[in-house]
C-alpha cells in the first residue's frame, strides 16, 4: 500500500487513516462514485487503484489480501467479479477525481471519485489497431527483405554473367568484321 505521508493524517492517527481509506474504498466499490472532500478523495486514488490492481490479478492470495482491507464479502465480490471484467482492457486510471465546489456548512472543497468503468476510448482503440498493423506490415517487410536478397543475389550473378558474354561478342564482332574485311581485300 502507498505509505503515508509525514505530517496529519486524515483523522489523527495512521491507523484511523487506515481505516477511513478502507471504508470510503468500500463504498467506492459499492456505489461506483462518492463525494467527499478533495483531500481525501486524492489520499482514496491510489488506495483504490491498488485494490483494482489486486483484483484484476484474480487469484486467491489477491482476494485474500484485499479481504484483509476490507471486511465486506460482498463487496469484495463484486470488485473481484464485476469491477474487474470492466477494466480488464485498462492498465491504470481506474478512478476519476472530479471537483465539484466547496461545501455549504465549513466551505470544504468536495469532489467526486468514481470508477471508470467505461471501455477504452475507441480512438485509443483505433491507435493501437494502427500501431499493431504497422509493426505487422515492418515484420512483413523484414521477411519480405530476407526473401529478397537471396533472389537479388542470383539476379545479380546473372547479371554479372551476361556482361561477360556481351563482352565476348562485341570483341568477337570487330574480329569477324576484321576477318570480313581482310578475306575481301585477298579476293580483289
Amino acid at each position: 500500500m502507498p505509505t503515508p505521508a509525514k505530517g496529519p493524517r486524515l483523522g489523527g492517527g495512521a491507523a484511523h487513516e487506515r481505516l477511513m481509506l478502507a471504508n470510503l474504498s468500500a463504498a467506492l466499490f459499492e456505489h461506483k462514485r462518492i463525494t467527499t472532500t478533495v483531500t481525501k478523495a486524492k489520499r482514496l486514488k491510489p488506495y483504490a487503484e491498488r485494490l483494482v490492481t489486486f483484483a484484476k490479478r484474480g487469484d486467491l492470495a489477491s482476494r485474500r489480501r484485499v479481504l484483509g482491507l476490507i471486511s465486506n464479502k460482498g463487496i469484495v465480490h463484486e470488485l473481484f467479479t464485476d469491477i474487474a471484467q470492466a477494466v480488464e482492457n485498462r492498465d491504470g486510471g481506474y478512478t476519476r477525481i472530479t471537483k465539484i465546489g466547496n461545501r455549504k456548512g465549513d466551505n470544504a472543497p468536495m469532489a467526486v471519485i468514481e470508477l471508470v468503468l467505461e471501455p477504452v476510448s475507441a480512438k485509443q482503440a483505433v491507435v493501437a489497431e494502427a500501431t499493431s498493423a504497422a509493426k505487422r506490415d515492418a515484420d512483413k517487410k523484414d521477411a519480405d527483405k530476407a526473401e529478397a536478397a537471396p533472389v537479388a543475389e542470383t539476379e545479380a550473378a546473372e547479371t554479372e554473367e551476361a556482361p561477360e558474354a556481351e563482352v565476348a561478342e562485341t570483341e568477337e564482332a570487330p574480329a569477324a568484321e576484321e576477318a570480313a574485311a581482310e578475306s575481301e581485300k585477298d579476293a580483289k
